[in-house]
């Protein structure tokens, strides 16, 4: 019987490195002998890529936000992430509900009850086995922001929103200690990673 993969979300508001680190987590992975999929939210399929289009460039309600991250997340739960996980497969994923909570629940004011209503129509059974959290003070995130690509209609937005969003996903660190994994996303980039490949050894050794 084939054992189901492990599932690893990375989360943290815009600038804190998180798709970055995913790139360096999947090739210590794959220098061990796993293969993860590397995937991301909105987005992961055809589908979700074009809502992902919608979602970070047409402006809209915050209810019509967060029911178009959740079918991208419902198509990519059906297509990728759930047969991958069950062919044995680790998934590492930039981002997946956690954010809702964070973004649309904590920046844009959606009741979590809503949010929770999604999350158990959409995946009741599937949530990460661990979440790393890259934890970056929004002002330090607008800074490197600045200096990246043209900015989509989040990275635009005020620092007071990125303070609630940040907030909130350390309300959800806080309440699931065992899921969760929080990273100071303002140290140096050499020294962060260091702490994933320890994190990293002691998922291969369980």
């Amino acid at each position: 019987m084939i054992s189901r993969g492990r599932f690893i979300t990375l989360e943290g508001i815009d600038g804190a490195g998180k798709s970055t680190q995913a790139s360096f987590i999947a090739e210590k992975l794959r220098a061990r002998g796993i293969d993860p999929l590397v995937t991301r939210e909105p987005g992961g399929t055809p589908l979700g890529e074009q809502l992902r289009e919608l979602i970070l460039h047409q402006p809209m309600s915050a209810r019509a936000e967060t029911l178009l991250l959740f079918a991208a997340r419902t198509q990519h739960v059906d297509a990728v992430i759930a047969p991958a996980l069950a062919s044995g497969r680790w998934v590492l994923c930039d981002r997946f509900t956690d954010a809702s909570f964070a973004y649309q629940g904590g920046g844009r004011g959606v009741r979590a009850t809503d949010i929770e209503t999604l999350a158990n129509w959409v995946h009741a059974d599937l949530w990460p086995d661990i979440t790393l959290l890259f934890d970056l003070a929004p002002e330090v995130a607008a800074q490197r922001l600045a200096k990246s690509r043209p900015a989509d209609r989040f990275e635009t937005e005020q620092l007071a929103f990125f303070a609630r969003v940040r907030t909130a996903y350390l309300a959800r660190a806080q309440a699931e200690p065992a899921r969760f994994v929080v990273f100071d996303g303002s140290v140096a980039p050499e020294r962060l990673q260091r702490q994933l490949e320890k994190h990293i050894e002691s998922w291969l050794s369980k």
